[in-house]
């Protein structure tokens, strides 16, 4: 995922409802050369949504301080001592970080780089990224401050991966009415803005009631979906070839007890090749894919979209959710797809409110004649 830097001088939320009409119209113009439904807006919480933040530290002397930097014009440099956007408890912890690191110089000496991460439930994980190596007396100043702050500190340097107590947080979206618990690993993809993931898994979870089946999803990061979809599919089986978010996927089958999940390291690529029978894989030897039913598949795929051949073995399928990024590869992609579906369902999540970017669902079903 690219970076979007959002200014804290820019941050305006009286000007968000027109924003985010802004929004749905550019999307309705992308797509109006397609049959598409009516669209359905999801807005965001004007002001801290985001659940994540990372900030350069810019050393002046003795001082240091939170930087972002002018687009273009890394000399420009701005100091941020708040951050509208970012979730309360991220606006915490920032000023109580400096402070406490300010007369430290152990601590303050080289650090580059601070990253927050935070989750509506209330935890909170700390990296702290150094232009040094991080030894033992380094590991002792940071254990004091890890107690201070109240929530579990990770140090990262060159070649150097710290864990002090943990390098997750743990997050429960209430979505529905239900609980769902989620471990988030720092350094793995999770979606930062928590209450439209809620909106989001809300909506997945209303298009596909009562379908049945089985649900194939491919790109499931965590599981974030998987998840919340357990107990409207017979079965689901997914696929992600991130390690980092396998592993915590793995974690959250067994915290919620979706026992009816299966996670497997595979590509999106390489799981079309398995199903069609070109490929075996090791990792596929306790899977029967002839045993599953799958009547809907569920993709969200990286800014790049589908390829090809993941494409044509969507149109497999009765029912296609697609959670997009990127609403030009989904363009590009439903060309394809809608000479054998219709999309029933239109959807727009403003996951980054004051920024260009726009996350996208579609659903599609297969047409009668086909």
């Amino acid at each position: 995922m690219h970076t979007r830097e959002i200014y804290p001088h820019q941050v305006d939320v009286d000007t968000y409802p027109a924003l985010l009409a802004d929004k749905a119209i550019l999307l309705q113009q992308l797509f109006d050369d397609l049959v598409m439904p009516e669209l359905e807006v999801h807005g965001s919480q004007p002001s801290h949504f985001r659940l994540r933040a990372e900030f350069r530290v810019w050393h002046d002397d003795d001082r240091c301080f939170y930087a972002m930097f002018e687009a273009g014009n890394k000399h420009k440099v701005y100091e941020v001592r708040d951050f509208p956007i970012a979730s309360t408890l991220i606006n915490r912890l920032m000023a109580q970080l400096l402070d406490a690191i300010q007369d430290h110089e152990l601590l303050r000496r080289k650090l580059f780089q601070v990253e927050f991460l935070t989750t509506l439930s209330g935890d909170a994980l700390i990296t702290l990224i150094y232009h040094k190596p991080l030894g033992d007396e380094w590991r002792a100043a940071a254990e004091q401050l890890q107690s201070q702050l109240g929530f579990p500190i990770v140090g990262r340097s060159r070649k150097q991966k710290l864990i002090l107590e943990r390098d997750y947080v743990n997050e429960t979206l209430h979505v529905d009415g239900h609980p769902y618990h989620y471990r988030q690993i720092e350094g793995g993809f999770t979606q930062p803005n928590g209450g439209m993931n809620e909106q989001m898994l809300s909506w997945v979870r209303a298009t596909t009631q009562y379908i049945g089946g089985d649900l194939l999803e491919l790109y499931c990061g965590n599981g974030n979906f998987s998840i919340a979809l357990a107990n409207q599919f017979q079965r689901v089986l997914a696929t992600e070839i991130s390690k980092t978010s396998v592993a915590a996927a793995q974690a959250n089958i067994a915290s919620n007890h979706a026992t009816n999940v299966d996670i497997i390291r595979l590509s999106s690529e390489e799981f079309v090749q398995a199903l069609r029978g070109e490929r075996q894989f090791t990792r596929l030897a306790n899977i029967d894919l002839s045993s599953y039913d799958f009547r809907t598949v569920l993709v969200d795929p990286p800014r790049a979209g589908l390829d090809d051949a993941s494409v044509a073995q969507a149109q497999g399928y009765d029912h296609i959710v697609y959670i997009s990024c990127n609403p030009n590869t989904l363009h590009r992609n439903l060309q394809t797809l809608c000479t054998t579906h219709d999309v029933t369902r239109f959807a727009l999540f403003d996951q980054f409110p004051y920024t260009d970017h726009i996350e996208t669902g579609v659903v599609l079903t297969r047409k009668s004649s086909v």
